[in-house]
């Protein structure tokens, strides 16, 4: 067995060299030298390419992998030759005082590597390394643990009373009480030992709580996935230099060593973490034949395409035709998803007395998305604080539906049926798209109170019941032309989402089509009843979404112009005496998120001024349900102002969009004339 160690020490030391790693440690070992401070531990990260070292030697690779606390110690022995034999820590006096940390860079792509909890056996006992992955859904504050320390025997005459030869370490999955605690005795005389508190070693711990990536479609309210599964969250140990390295809301890979905390009468499965990394969503790389067929029909018209795609969206939920301004902003909205920072966001906020229908169509919507999560009303909207389940009495904050999100869409149903706090944070949040989480010291076992501040990168979709609204006693009787009854809701959290819809169907007046398809659907629930359900499936959306929505455009500068000239025109139209202009502050992005979402969905990188039309018509049709009509002028349903049943049909609304266009062009000419626009 001698023989093979020290082999493995020699293979170890030939990595360490043609990798590089051994001269980061040198340059690890003349920071420590150069302190010129005596530690009890002396900590070194050194990572580790399975591949490359199996190649060299299958044993130790093998060992790394499967045995990585002893593979460690055979690290510990070259590194501490190699100190003592290039004199690299004048200070260092034994090899206990050297901690190794290994790092592997990836795991073999084998099912044996991968640990769920959400299968069966869970084997937590064999201390190698794992890759999981799952969505961060809490986070623990930051504290302290002993990364190491040293004891001395308290018998004076014993030769270890002194020195360095008593030295505990922290090994993945130990308590504290395992690294620090006074029952150790002198193997050599039986004595007490005595932690020399001078040297002990204070390290970064942060627990953090992870759950497999099934959970999302879980939260979706609604799939097309019948399979069951179980879904467990797991605890996952951040130390030192990953400590805060994890974002809540956000999906990871790592690779760590499983390990059960024992805390009372309770067991915990734990996993302590070498290796963070963040899954990035891949997007799809392509659309169905059937789109693209579609697109190359339509090209002749910057229009027509959207256009076909709303009027059949949605088919196995309402008729084709029907609801085509909601399905359009849907769409708009679908595709203005993404996880980056200072994105354009597309919040919707729809008006309707048909919530039921409303409800199957954003519902079926929000699950083409990998991250559309549908709110439970009995849980947290935003980010909340509570003790952390471990009994460590720390405070621990619990990723809710707008977190979980992130990326995609968070639906929060009727928002009428939220307390006046609630709409108050989520208009800060529609502002700002950040929530701030108050931690207090005293209650959670810190010296001061803590606020901590939490991205939130969503777009929110909600409605409200126009019938509900009617009910609440009023006593504004000024409604001015095409303004809605919004009282039940305040009007800083209206303007706060992006676009107000009003569906097509008044109330108490259900289309006949829509009569039909809903008693069909009630007799066979899997009845495909239209041919375009068959030829533009689900899964066909899905994909065009996830294509849609990563693609890169820009704004040419005629659409500029033709939204900039809008925009100023309708501040000065759009003008109170009291509170001057009724436009908010996120009007113009509003219309910039507008227009690209439509050149997305056009399929296309460069925002034309037909883009830009479109945008103007949905937000000047969202002004007028808040505020009234103002001299542009635009029809109740200005985007769709006609039923799309045949080529002249679309060709008839190809017209009318042009007659907008000039009839906007006019507008930015009589009330923002130095606005630089093309006149056809």
């Amino acid at each position: 067995m001698h023989r093979e160690v020290q082999k493995m020490r020699e293979i170890a030391l030939v990595y360490l060299d043609r990798s590089g790693g051994l001269q980061k440690f040198v340059h690890d070992c003349k920071k420590y030298n150069d302190s010129k401070q005596s530690y009890a531990v002396y900590r070194f990260i050194i990572s580790i390419n399975p591949s490359d070292i199996a190649e060299l030697d299958a044993t130790l690779g093998n060992y790394i992998l499967h045995n990585p606390i002893q593979a460690a110690q055979i690290f510990q022995s070259v590194c501490f030759i190699a100190v003592k034999t290039l004199s690299l820590i004048e200070q260092l006096q034994t090899e206990a005082q050297i901690s190794i940390l290994l790092k592997p860079t990836h795991l073999p792509p084998l099912p044996s590597y991968v640990l769920s909890l959400s299968a069966f056996p869970f084997n937590y006992t064999s201390q190698r390394f794992y890759m999981s992955e799952g969505v961060v859904i809490a986070m623990g504050t930051v504290t302290k643990y002993t990364q190491g320390a040293r004891f001395l025997c308290t018998e004076e005459t014993c030769p270890f009373s002194e020195g360095f030869r008593y030295i505990r370490v922290h090994l993945p999955g130990a308590t504290e009480s395992a690294t620090v605690r006074n029952d150790f005795v002198c193997s050599l005389c039986s004595s007490p030992l005595q932690e020399d508190m001078k040297f002990r070693v204070l390290g970064d711990k942060q627990m953090v709580e992870m759950i497999d990536a099934k959970i999302l479609n879980a939260l979706k309210g609604y799939s097309n996935d019948k399979s069951h599964f179980r879904i467990q969250a797991f605890t996952v140990f951040l130390r030192d230099e990953l400590a805060n390295k994890m974002k809540i809301g956000d999906h990871y890979k790592i690779i760590g060593i499983p390990a059960c905390v024992q805390n009372g009468l309770q067991a915990t499965a734990c996993i302590e973490v070498n290796s963070i990394q963040l899954c990035k969503p891949s997007g799809s790389s392509f659309v169905s034949d059937n789109f693209k067929h579609l697109l190359s029909l339509t090209s002749s018209s910057c229009w027509r395409f959207t256009a076909i795609l709303a009027n059949i969206f949605a088919s196995q939920i309402v008729p084709p035709g029907t609801y085509n301004t909601l399905k359009l902003a849907i769409l708009l909205s679908l595709v203005q998803t993404c996880e980056k920072e200072n994105t354009d966001y597309l919040d919707l906020l729809i008006v309707t007395s048909d919530t039921l229908v409303i409800d199957r169509v954003l519902n079926y919507s929000i699950c083409l998305l990998p991250r559309g999560i549908r709110h439970p009303p009995c849980s947290e909207i935003f980010p909340s604080v509570s003790k952390d389940k471990h009994g460590t009495g720390r405070a621990s904050i619990q990723a809710c539906s707008a977190v979980l999100a992130k990326g995609g869409i968070c639906y929060i149903g009727d928002l009428s049926s939220y307390k006046k706090d609630k709409l108050e944070l989520l208009q800060s949040v529609l502002e700002s798209r950040m929530t701030t989480v108050f931690i207090p010291g005293k209650k959670y076992g810190e010296e001061a109170d803590q606020q901590v501040t939490v991205s939130v990168q969503t777009n929110f979709w909600s409605f409200v019941d126009v019938d509900s609204s009617s009910k609440k006693p009023t006593h504004k009787d000024n409604f001015l032309i095409g303004q809605m009854d919004m009282s039940l809701i305040p009007p800083n959290i209206v303007d706060g989402f992006g676009l107000l819809i009003y569906n097509e169907f008044p109330s108490c007046k259900l289309s006949s089509p829509l009569v039909h398809h809903i008693l069909k659907k009630a007799i066979n629930p899997e009845a495909m009843l239209y041919k375009v359900s068959q030829q533009f499936r689900t899964q066909d959306y899905e994909e065009f979404i996830s294509f849609a929505k990563n693609l890169h455009v820009e704004l040419s500068s005629e659409a500029e112009s033709l939204i900039h000239g809008y925009y100023l025109a309708s501040r000065r139209v759009r003008r109170g005496s009291i509170h001057g202009s009724t436009l908010s502050a996120s009007a113009l992005k509003i219309l910039i998120s507008l227009s690209k979402a439509h050149t997305k969905l056009s399929l296309r990188k460069k925002v034309h001024e037909e883009d830009a039309l479109i945008a103007i018509l949905l937000f000047e049709s969202s002004l007028t349900l808040k505020h009234g009509k103002s001299a542009l002028c635009v029809a109740p349903n200005p985007v769709f102002p006609f039923d799309l049943s045949d080529e002249n049909s679309l060709q008839q609304r190809d017209s009318y969009l042009m007659q907008c266009h000039q009839q906007l062009l006019k507008f930015i000419g009589a009330y923002a004339p130095g606005i630089h626009t093309n006149e056809e």
